[in-house]
């Protein structure tokens, strides 16, 4: 029998056996919900090929998306943390294909956010900075940053993030800016410069007055510049799971 987490429950649903927070308020911000199937009968025909079905071609319904489709377009088991799949679980071509690029941040980029690193932190306009070691909190709520002082900041409560590189200040324009977590618009990964620091505004809890955070690589800048990309595509999930 399978360990469970604490905090954490099995839940069996038609889809497959998820491991879920016991309390549903603390979901990942990453998480996506279960969708709701496509009615088999609206359902004549595999919405990816067109094939009728009948007695032996049998219908399927894709995990991520819930449409319909026949045994060649929809015969793949593949990861699905952003719903907290304990196994794989049989998903469209597409939504496999979305599913395998996603895992790179399961697998390596979310180790490196919980982990932290540790950045100059600069709180709104003041003078006054503070080395502090910045990660994500175990539930992906919160980023904490620790150092004589300690404050958080929650992940949704973020409005825009900036991610600077080398040479670069604040509020100057380049292909790095992450606009806003709500429009989309993210940076180009292809570029060879390296994320130097961060500009985030957001709203503190209780409050609806923007606030403005900047992180600058403390000591070790390799390890800052892989956190800053880890959190670049975190921030993309974050806009992902706001859409769907």
């Amino acid at each position: 029998m399978s360990s469970v987490p604490d905090g954490k429950k099995l839940v069996r649903s038609p889809s497959g056996l998820r491991m879920v927070p016991e309390n549903g308020a603390f979901n990942s911000p990453f998480s996506l919900t279960e969708p709701q199937w496509v009615a088999d009968k609206d359902c004549a025909r595999c919405m990816q090929c067109d094939t009728k079905f009948d007695f032996i071609r049998r219908k399927h319904h894709c995990r991520r998306c819930g449409r319909c489709f026949c045994d060649k377009c929809c015969n793949k088991k593949v990861a699905l943390p952003r719903m907290c799949f304990v196994d794989p679980v049989r998903q469209c071509t597409d939504c496999g294909l979305l599913s395998q690029k996603e895992s790179d941040f399961y697998d390596k980029h979310l180790k490196v956010l919980l982990t932290g690193s540790n950045f100059v932190v600069t709180l709104g306009t003041s003078n006054k900075s503070e080395t502090m070691m910045c990660r994500l909190a175990n539930n992906h709520r919160y980023m904490f940053l620790d150092g004589e002082s300690h404050f958080e900041v929650e992940l949704s409560r973020i409005s825009s993030m900036q991610i600077l590189t080398d040479g670069m200040s604040p509020g100057e324009n380049d292909i790095h800016t992450y606009t806003s977590l709500l429009d989309g618009q993210c940076a180009d990964e292809g570029s060879p410069t390296r994320a130097s620091g961060m500009l985030i505004h957001y709203k503190p809890i209780g409050s609806q007055d923007l606030q403005e955070l900047h992180l600058e690589a403390a000591d070790d800048k390799k390890v800052a510049a892989l956190w800053l990309a880890a959190m670049h595509k975190a921030a993309k999930l974050l806009y992902d799971a706001r859409v769907q």
